[in-house]
């Protein structure tokens, strides 16, 4: 198989063999793979795989087809379309997957979208409903909307009947956010100035959660997906005892591999039926060829894009 490899923080394409699946795992062959932050802090050294997945093959999200099943796996999977978060390794033509993680990806869905769909999907699934125990009616502030995370926090929340407000560094964007579910969208500046919420997912870090704390409806819920403009932050305590909110935060990478399979379920019940439907989708801000992975990566790195960045690993 080729895989993308992480060496002395540098991104090499190499040929590997390819990977046979332990009981009850299964082997993808990999069509697209989403980037992520994760990726480019993996490569610089600071967030390694968890043990289990290939140490030096970034890649937390793929779509593609089982290609071979192991023990305690039905033969029915074989061939199937599936998509799945992965502790890493997914930027590679081939890779073992837990078989109780697999998502399947609805026929008229490109590989393209679904190698951008497990990781943003479940991460703002699990944020807003799981711990942020968002309700229909309920005003949710969504930070750094018009990242993958992002987008789909806006699309699910509208989906649950949530009045959504999308948070973004300017306007450029606030157009598409609207045509994805967003009721109201402001930049950064507007945040303090605006009604009070419910809940917040947080993909910004200090720079947002620093002046949202102030507009917290009681027994609010703040969930910390993402620290780009800063991992610290004063949290004013009085603001806390006054309104009752609590603040959590969340990664899905170290998990166990039963917390992920739940998780997994519950987005397969929740959003698969909505995806299959054209309620959600998975805005594309850029595709990259594997051997491209290098370009992929200083892209992701920029401000401004809207929606995900995909890897196309295999031939689509």
């Amino acid at each position: 198989m080729r895989a993308l490899t992480i060496k002395d923080k540098e991104l090499e394409l190499v040929e590997r063999d390819t990977p046979e699946p332990g009981p009850d795992d299964v082997v993808v062959e990999v069509k697209a793979a989403g980037i992520n932050a994760a990726d480019l802090m993996q490569r610089q050294g600071f967030y390694p795989a968890p043990a289990g997945s290939p140490p030096d093959v970034p890649g937390m999200e793929l779509a593609g087809h089982v290609s071979a099943v192991g023990a305690g796996v039905p033969a029915s999977l074989l061939g199937r379309r599936v998509c799945a978060v992965v502790g890493g390794g997914a930027q590679a033509t081939h890779c073992v997957v837990a078989s109780e993680h697999l998502l399947f990806v609805p026929d008229h869905v490109s590989w393209d979208e679904a190698g951008g769909f497990p990781e943003a999907f479940t991460t703002a699934f699990d944020a807003l409903v799981t711990q942020g125990r968002l309700q229909s009616g309920e005003r949710v502030l969504v930070s750094g909307a018009t990242g993958g995370v992002g987008v789909a926090g806006v699309q699910i929340a509208h989906a649950l009947g949530a009045h959504v407000v999308a948070v973004t560094r300017d306007s450029t964007r606030h157009g598409e956010l609207r045509a994805l579910g967003a009721n109201e969208t402001i930049t950064l500046e507007q945040v303090g100035s605006l009604g009070h919420v419910d809940v917040v997912l947080e993909l910004l870090g200090a720079a947002n959660l620093s002046v949202a704390q102030g507009i917290l409806n009681p027994h609010a819920r703040v969930v910390v997906i993402g620290v780009g403009t800063g991992a610290r932050v004063e949290i004013d305590l009085l603001v806390m005892m006054r309104t009752r909110y609590t603040l959590t935060g969340s990664t899905l990478r170290s998990r166990s591999r039963e917390e992920k399979a739940a998780v997994a379920h519950l987005v397969g019940e929740a959003l698969v039926p909505l995806w299959e439907r054209h309620e959600i989708t998975v805005p594309i801000a850029k595709t990259f060829e594997l051997g491209d992975a290098s370009a992929a990566y200083e892209f992701f790195a920029q401000p401004g894009k809207f929606g995900k960045v995909v890897l196309r690993v295999g031939v689509q």
